[in-house]
């Protein structure tokens, strides 16, 4: 299978996390950042051994660099034009890019001032693919950070923006200890303005982070919510499952086809499914896959998992042997799932289908 070649969908990719490394020696140049590395080789491979640590804290940490260097017009400009370029070189035709404007104001920028450099951004590189006969088309996403008190001001920051480019609405960073719940007030105000929301949930906390993406977030999607598995109850006889039953809560996702954005190597990485094993193999996504959940196949972070979307779904055929008809599936649960019209949606699907038949045809 050429999978580079075949229309692809990512829902969960970090602005702040796919960086070109070029680009982050250059722009911290100009700034007078240090970095532990100084080529761009040497840089990317300091970042993917930094993120195989098996935490997520751990694996935060490595933003410090990548946010450092985004805190101009300029720097966010270019890191969200070249996300735009990046992703069509793998025949991407749909990315929304989250980000959290609260951690790029140390440069005098604006909250809406940074929202507008992020479009001025995404737009320049979408014209640019046009003008070479390519398409994509982007979607800010955007992101209050958890553990601080600011997620209504960033509620009404993306309603604000919702005609300018931003589609939906996360909350993300350390997520044990700080439930959805403690932003009820704004993911009310979300739901007031019927604006759509997608939580980081169950990927470094279990089935109550998962709950109250849900019940307080109520959250159309769930950023990696790998952990779901741990509500759901495999019996075996003789090495072959006999019977599965789905707790409450997995009842609930599957019921009501809510999305799952996992991203298998960024999960690998942060051990999100750590108590089923630590390899690729031990992943849950064939698991939920088989039971019908809504599953999508994603990033995360480009940069720190040295990784692509085609390089992703590659990995998840080697290791549970997917043809193109699975493949095609996860791109249309990613269609589906996408925070655009319906109208959009379904013409982002007939582009899918298409790419996917003439695949098959040339296989």
């Amino acid at each position: 299978m050429d999978i580079q070649a075949l229309p692809k969908i990512s829902l969960h990719d970090h602005l702040d996390g796919g960086l070109r490394p070029q680009t982050i020696i250059e722009l911290a140049a100009e700034i007078g950042h240090e970095l532990p590395r100084s080529n761009a080789e040497d840089l990317a491979t300091w970042f993917i051994d930094s993120c195989n640590s098996g935490s997520l804290e751990r694996y935060l940490e490595t933003f410090e660099h990548t946010v450092a260097v985004m805190q101009t017009k300029a720097g966010l400009e270019r890191v969200a034009y070249e996300a735009v370029v990046d992703l069509a070189k793998e025949n991407v035709i749909y990315a929304e890019l989250r980000w959290a404007p609260e951690q790029h104001l140390l440069g005098g920028l604006s909250l809406d001032e940074s929202v507008t450099a992020v479009q001025d951004g995404l737009e320049r590189g979408m014209a640019e693919v046009e003008a070479k006969g390519g398409f994509i088309r982007t979607g800010q996403l955007i992101i209050a950070m958890r553990h601080t008190d600011r997620a209504m001001q960033i509620a009404h920051l993306a309603v604000k923006h919702r005609t300018d480019g931003v589609v939906g609405f996360d909350i993300a960073g350390a997520e044990a200890g700080y439930l959805p719940s403690l932003h009820k007030d704004a993911f009310d105000y979300l739901a007031k303005e019927l604006f759509p929301v997608t939580v980081h949930a169950g990927e470094a906390d279990g089935i109550e982070s998962i709950r109250d993406a849900i019940y307080s977030g109520r959250a159309l999607r769930l950023g990696h919510g790998v952990r779901l598995v741990e509500d759901i109850m495999f019996s075996r006889s003789e090495g072959d499952t006999d019977l599965v039953v789905l707790g409450e809560v997995a009842q609930w996702v599957h019921d009501r086809g809510i999305t799952l954005e996992v991203s298998p190597s960024s999960n690998l990485q942060t051990g999100a499914f750590s108590m089923l094993g630590d390899t690729m193999a031990d992943h849950p996504f064939d698991a939920l896959y088989d039971l019908g959940f809504k599953v999508t196949v994603n990033t995360d972070n480009r940069l720190m998992s040295g990784t692509s979307l085609t390089r992703e779904l590659k990995i998840l055929v080697d290791t549970f042997g997917y043809d193109l008809g699975d493949l095609e599936q996860f791109q249309l649960n990613a269609a589906e799932g996408a925070f655009q019209g319906l109208t959009e949606r379904e013409e982002l699907m007939d582009m899918i289908e298409m790419g996917f038949a003439e695949a098959q045809v040339a296989q």
